[in-house]
């Protein structure tokens, strides 16, 4: 049977508020023993709480003070750099949470593309019937790729010049790419995806000339 995830909320009943605390405090003590004791380090742990009559002071007062008094001696640089309020905190978290939203919507678009340039390969779908948002997308990925293999060509050349022919085979097996794959294809869909693309344009400049003649 799997383990219920807790939900972190105020307990409102007062009889499992004072359980859950009473069991979650016993936790804590024994996570911080286990933490001096394996890693060596100095550790004070006060806990106050209305169900007991005085703080709770871990391992004894003397030692929680010997803490204190070795974190007061630090710079102030020293104790505030790992500090953070919430705000900071939430501003933290959620500028972590844009960047990797924003990597995974570029990873997405990208396989979205791949998918796209293989059904034009395959005869599945025709460059005229794709939008040119997409097509614009899907060179901006052979470009990409392009770019990426040409790099990684002078990255080999420069590492064993004397074997010019073997680099070129080396980047085309090691490259996982599906315009190095596709061949001689990519150029050719590359060349189309931008001739579909001066199409399209001339197609809307068209357009907008019989708007502009009917309107006189």
């Amino acid at each position: 049977m799997t383990r219920q995830k807790v939900k972190m909320a105020y307990i409102e009943n007062e009889s499992s508020r004072k359980a859950t605390y009473k069991k979650r405090k016993n936790g804590i003590l024994k996570k911080a023993n286990e933490l001096a004791t394996l890693c060596g380090v100095p550790v004070g742990v006060i806990i106050d709480s209305a169900y007991d009559l005085s703080p709770e002071v871990w391992p004894s007062r003397e030692e929680m003070d010997k803490v204190v008094s070795q974190w007061q001696r630090l710079p102030v640089m020293d104790r505030t750099k790992k500090m953070l309020n919430q705000q900071s905190y939430l501003q933290q978290r959620i500028s972590k949470e844009t960047e990797t939203c924003k990597k995974l919507t570029k990873e997405n678009k990208e396989l979205e593309m791949k998918e796209v340039m293989f059904d034009c390969l395959s005869g599945k779908t025709s460059p005229s019937r794709i939008e040119i948002s997409d097509l614009r997308g899907c060179g901006n990925v052979i470009e990409q790729y392009l770019k990426n293999l040409k790099r990684r060509i002078e990255i080999l050349s420069k590492n064993d010049g004397a074997s010019s022919s073997s680099v070129h085979a080396a980047a085309t097996t090691s490259a996982a790419m599906p315009i190095v794959e596709m061949g001689s294809s990519s150029t050719a869909f590359s060349d189309m995806i931008r001739q579909q693309q001066i199409q399209s344009n001339m197609n809307q400049t068209v357009r907008g000339l019989d708007l502009n003649q009917q309107q006189w």
